[in-house]
């Protein structure tokens, strides 16, 4: 970046004013939360369920040491089918309790991936308004240094003062653009995650497997009674 970039964006932000500075604050945070949850989501892969597919038709054929260990635990679906597997394999473990379970450690996985989401959305529904009020302080300012220049108006004084006044808006409108739509982006990823999880455990559950294992821990609580 050459000095007249670099002097051009540092007369924006003098001409701004404090609702421009914080602005760019705000697009400081939004940025360093997007690429965190960028770096988590590919990090654990969570939308990727090659090994999930695998290990299912494993447990569908009787072979829950196979799926078990096809699973890559990092990945939420993994580890939650992976943790239904083995909860089916107590004997002692009621069906009921399992599910609860494993609703319990789904909701804290999703929380998870969720977490930092909702600070980018104040973000997005703050960034317009503080643009505008910047606007409207800007207008008045405008304003009353035309009531004060009485009849020797200068209109270039009130057009310099206008775009003065708006260049906060237009600050406040590019910062929340891409915010929301990144936020809604990562939203969508959770609502798919959480679409996964669902149809894989409900998966693990349904299959003759878990009804076989169900029996025998029926047919063994009955007879230890």
């Amino acid at each position: 970046m050459d000095n007249s970039a670099q002097q051009q964006i540092i007369g924006f932000l003098q001409v701004g004013g404090p609702v421009v500075w914080i602005l760019m604050g705000f697009s400081v945070v939004a940025l360093t939360i997007v690429l965190m949850k960028l770096w988590q989501f590919a990090s654990i892969r969570a939308e990727s369920r090659n090994t999930v597919d695998i290990a299912l038709i494993a447990w569908r054929n009787n072979n829950a040491v196979e799926a078990l260990e096809l699973l890559d635990e990092k990945r939420p679906v993994d580890f939650l089918v992976g943790f239904s597997i083995r909860s089916l394999q107590v004997a002692n473990m009621d069906v009921a309790l399992i599910r609860e379970e494993v609703e319990r450690l789904a909701m804290s996985k999703l929380n998870q991936l969720r977490s930092y989401l909702r600070p980018l959305e104040i973000i997005a529904s703050l960034s317009p308004l503080l643009g505008l009020l910047g606007t409207v302080l800007g207008m008045i300012t405008a304003f009353q240094q035309m009531e004060g220049a009485g009849n020797q108006v200068d209109p270039s004084v009130l057009s310099g003062g206008i775009w003065q006044a708006l260049l906060t808006t237009a600050v406040g409108l590019a910062v929340a653009i891409p915010v929301v739509t990144m936020h809604s982006w990562l939203e969508r990823k959770v609502e798919r995650i959480s679409n996964l999880i669902n149809d894989a455990v409900t998966q693990v559950f349904t299959c003759e497997e878990a009804e076989r294992l169900v029996t025998k821990a029926a047919k063994e609580v009955l007879h230890a009674a």
